[in-house]
């Protein structure tokens, strides 16, 4: 199967309808080093998520400069939804914050400044969804804290969960590891119903049982 076809095939369904581009948004970004933003399927994949269960609260853990939660946002927007956000860097805290204020979005979103290995533990509120994008080796330390915070029937949703089989930069290596670990945990679960699913580099679905 030619992956790189079937990608290319898919995003030029989409070109004409795309909201806003990953390349527009880092494009319209001052910020230029930054952790990697969601890619355009994925982001599709969100607002379909979204759209179908129309969450009140999502929980997203990475913010990076603001991508992935400007597209949620626009989403849950429509009918009062908010998103709490958590990012450890400061430089692209600072970059979300003023891309948010330019979407119009900046209302719908509080960005928690700070180590999600601190920020996880100190909340106590349900999410209807919870979407994980942060420093690969931390996805298995929040799990249980992901899955305490969901709601029964909220949807975990982790990006990049192939790059245990994918060819990757060797500067990410050191992440292959952890997300296999959080896969088997993820899979083995019994709280949880999830798949795997082949969007981007690869993003795991759960549903809290």
């Amino acid at each position: 199967m030619n992956f790189y076809k079937i990608n290319s095939y898919i995003e030029d369904l989409y070109k004409e309808r795309e909201t806003i581009t990953r390349k527009e948004f880092i494009n319209n970004t001052k910020l230029k080093d930054f952790i990697p933003v969601i890619d355009d399927d994925s982001a599709r994949f969100l607002r379909v998520i979204i759209k179908i269960l129309k969450p009140k609260r999502i929980l997203e853990i990475g913010t990076s400069i603001g991508y992935s939660t400007t597209v949620m946002a626009q989403m849950v927007k429509e009918y009062g939804g908010k998103i709490v956000t958590v990012e450890y860097d400061e430089k692209a805290a600072k970059a979300a914050k003023e891309n948010f204020i330019k979407a119009g979005i900046d209302e719908n979103v509080e960005l928690k400044f700070g180590d999600a290995l601190e920020i996880l533990p100190s909340l106590n509120e349900k999410f209807d969804l919870v979407f994980q994008d942060v420093d690969k080796k931390l996805y298995p330390l929040l799990l249980n804290d992901c899955v305490r915070l969901l709601k029964k029937g909220g949807i975990l949703i982790a990006d990049d969960t192939l790059f245990p089989v994918i060819d990757l930069d060797k500067k990410w290596e050191n992440q292959i590891k952890p997300i296999d670990e959080f896969n088997k945990l993820v899979s083995s679960k019994e709280e949880l119903e999830s798949t795997l699913l082949p969007i981007g580099d690869g993003i795991m679905v759960a549903v809290k049982n």
